[in-house]
């Protein structure tokens, strides 16, 4: 169960938010395993999880839940978005320390062995609403390429992302260059 899972903001916002990318990519495909989940889980430093298909489904219900997040157009929507996910989600903020294994922190979450998707939706959520009052703006987006659609963060300076990866916006690059010269 989560309880055993370090909280999200025991590290910093923007760890969290890559590691809630990470698992909304493995999540919002067509059928997630319990091994790839657990395999997202552990590379972004959680202790090996034993996930039941129950919970990968749970998980998944969770992620397209999240994903509202960064599909939002501006920063309040995304506000409204994320304060409904509090209201649904979260328990009063209270500080904990899981036996001293992870330093004190906050959790919103409603207890320390509550289900999978309440973790993932509150850990996310406040990472998420850090950046947002931190930047003031949509904390990412949404893969422009009309054949991704995946989220991803906006963690860096600079002008806002429009796509997920290199790779995306290098393929829409060269499609509409080949668009052009037909």
């Amino acid at each position: 169960m989560p309880g055993t899972q370090p909280d999200s903001a025991g590290r910093s916002a923007r760890d969290a938010v890559r590691r809630a990318v990470a698992l909304l990519d493995v999540l919002l495909t067509a059928d997630p395993s319990p091994d790839s989940v657990a395999a997202v889980l552990v590379a972004h430093g959680e202790p090996q999880p034993q996930l039941s298909a129950r919970e990968v489904a749970e998980l998944r219900a969770a992620a397209l839940e999240l994903r509202e997040v960064f599909a939002a157009p501006d920063a309040a929507s995304a506000a409204e978005v994320l304060n409904a996910l509090f209201t649904a989600y979260a328990g009063p903020p209270r500080l904990t320390a899981h036996d001293d294994t992870f330093g004190w922190h906050l959790h919103v979450d409603a207890s320390d062995d509550g289900p999978w998707g309440a973790w993932l939706i509150t850990s996310s959520a406040l990472a998420l609403a850090t950046l947002l009052a931190d930047r003031q703006s949509v904390p990412g987006g949404l893969c422009a390429s009309p054949s991704c659609g995946k989220p991803f963060a906006h963690l860096g300076g600079g002008s806002p992302r429009r796509y997920c990866s290199s790779r995306c916006a290098t393929r829409e690059r060269v499609a509409a260059h080949r668009a052009r010269l037909t």
